[in-house]
């Protein structure tokens, strides 16, 4: 589950083996000794090749945004078979040199790229967005892109069986979920699902660079949309200016394994949570001892097994709600005070209501879940032996309850998937002009090793630590020190290994109960959405 997408999931390794990595990173930047350069300023681009025609489609937040449809093979084995569209948006360069395309994914999979734009255009000191013409997309399915996947509405409807099968009945009832999920997608989509992958999503972004008539491309991904850059870049180096990585995805475990550490780094941030929590027990009143807070949140989670909250907020809901709290801390206050209603005033509403903000799955989600799974399902082999998912999970609960169960139900389509699956790309890569990977010590939706792992396919690459950050999408979201390095490699394509504190955790007043929308770090967080 990597998700920034809408909905639900994911303790690392002890301190020394972080510590233990970090200081192998320093080694090898001692060893490399020169920092990384990037090959001469790509000339500015083409005029556009026909048949992308950019149309006007301002917002007041982002006046010179334009819109375009792509068409692109469905199958890139037959380029001249069926065509699907990709949806696109474009805020165009204003310097008089440009650095050509800058291509930006929020990732997902099933992440809808089209607002990104806009986003990165404005948070980018204005000399750099000058140089670029910064371009978001739809990838194939998503969005407004066609055709768009649905498999099933309903399937999080509430309240759902208990996402820890502690007796037969609960597991049946979940697999009878997925299973039905993996019909209906087969049912409703096969003509396409073979051809939904990050390889083929990959090679639409080269049918993107020739349509734009740039001879090179600069991509900006976070999350899942990390594992497609470094996969276009696999595939095309010499077409790559510029290539940023924002909380990397272990390439090496794509993607039951990588699911599996997630479960243990979620884990490891819900705990950081509730000590928080316990840091303000004048506040909240949850206790001063976080395992005492722990016991008192899961006594909540084993109270809504009995009477769900409002009728809509059972175990597996409650997991929702509180996961985007290890994708974001600024969500913590929001998140506190409805576990303190709940446990200390018996008041369910806020727990309600905080469901429906960060849990409840939206209209939309249908599309971006359904591009998940498919993604996903597709592109590496998943145990089709449910006695092998069965016991990971059962040993991996045993350490991190939080949210193996949950996660585990979320992929578990991939067990019943009607597509054989591929073998996932080896991302390795000598030809890169040298890219930047930005990296949070302690991300629980791409745990940090997994940055460590990237570093070393990419000849050449830098990568930037947020010491002590446990956010997921880092850059751009308000710490000055990872921007400012940002956009220097962005002006000159050169940059170097270097660490950055990370931003102070929040504090539970009334001004971060109200942080609005256009402040960095909310205002990523809302475009990256949670689980991708």
């Amino acid at each position: 589950m990597l998700h920034p997408v809408p909905h639900p999931a994911k303790q690392r390794g002890p301190l020394k083996r972080r510590a233990a990595l970090l200081l192998a990173i320093s080694t090898v930047a001692a060893a490399l000794a020169s920092p990384v350069t990037a090959a001469a300023p790509a000339p500015a681009p083409a005029p556009a090749a026909a048949g992308l025609r950019w149309t006007g489609c301002a917002t007041p937040r982002y006046p010179t945004l334009q819109c375009a449809s792509l068409r692109v093979p469905l199958d890139h084995e037959r380029p001249a078979g069926r065509q699907i569209s990709l949806a696109l948006t474009r805020v165009p360069h204003t310097a008089s040199v440009s650095q050509g395309p800058l291509l930006v994914n929020p990732g997902g999979p099933g992440g809808s790229g089209r607002a990104l734009a806009g986003f990165v255009a404005s948070a980018l000191p204005k000399d750099v967005a000058a140089q670029y013409d910064v371009i978001g997309f739809d990838p194939r399915g998503v969005g407004k892109s066609e055709p768009a996947l649905d498999c099933g509405a309903g399937h999080f409807k509430p309240v759902r069986p208990d996402s820890v099968p502690l007796d037969a009945a609960t597991e049946q009832a979940n697999l009878d979920r997925v299973r039905s999920f993996a019909e209906s997608c087969r049912a409703k989509h096969a003509d396409v699902l073979p051809y939904v992958g990050t390889v083929s999503a990959a090679r639409d972004l080269e049918v993107l660079r020739t349509a734009l008539g740039a001879q090179q491309l600069s991509y900006f991904g976070y999350s899942y949309g990390t594992y497609l850059g470094a996969v276009y870049a696999k595939l095309h180096p010499d077409r790559v200016h510029r290539l940023v990585l924002d909380s990397v995805v272990d390439p090496g475990g794509v993607w039951y394994e990588d699911n599996l550490a997630q479960d243990q780094a979620f884990d490891a941030r819900h705990k950081a949570f509730l000590a928080w929590v316990a840091q303000y027990d004048s506040t909240y009143h949850l206790g001063t001892d976080p395992a005492g807070v722990e016991r008192r949140w899961y006594g909540m989670r084993e109270a809504l097994r009995g009477t769900p909250a409002g009728g809509k907020v059972g175990p597996a809901e409650l997991e929702d709600t509180y996961m985007p709290g290890g994708y974001y801390n600024g969500y913590w206050p929001h998140l506190a005070e409805a576990f303190a209603a709940y446990a200390v005033k018996q008041d369910p509403k806020p727990l309600v209501a905080a469901y429906e903000r960060f849990g409840a799955v939206e209209p939309s989600a249908g599309n971006s879940y359904s591009v998940y799974t498919a993604v996903q399902c597709r592109d590496s082999a998943w145990p089709k032996d449910w006695n092998r998912w069965r016991a990971d999970m059962w040993r991996t609960h045993a350490k991190a309850p939080f949210m193996t169960w949950n996660n585990a139900w979320y992929n578990a389509p991939c067990a019943f998937w009607p597509t054989e699956p591929l073998e996932a790309p080896d991302v390795t890569n000598a030809a890169l002009p040298g890219a930047l990977l930005f990296q949070a010590t302690e991300d629980a939706a791409t745990p940090y090793e997994g940055a460590v792992s990237m570093r070393s396919k990419l000849a050449g690459s830098a990568l930037v630590v947020e010491e002590g950050g446990g956010n997921h999408g880092i850059a751009l979201s308000g710490n000055k020190c990872l921007d400012e390095k940002l956009a220097a490699y962005l002006r000159t394509g050169q940059a170097a290994d270097a660490s950055c504190p990370a931003q102070a955790a929040p504090k539970p007043t009334a001004a971060t109960r109200a942080v609005p929308a256009s402040a960095g770090g909310a205002a990523l967080h809302g475009l990256l959405g949670f689980r991708g």
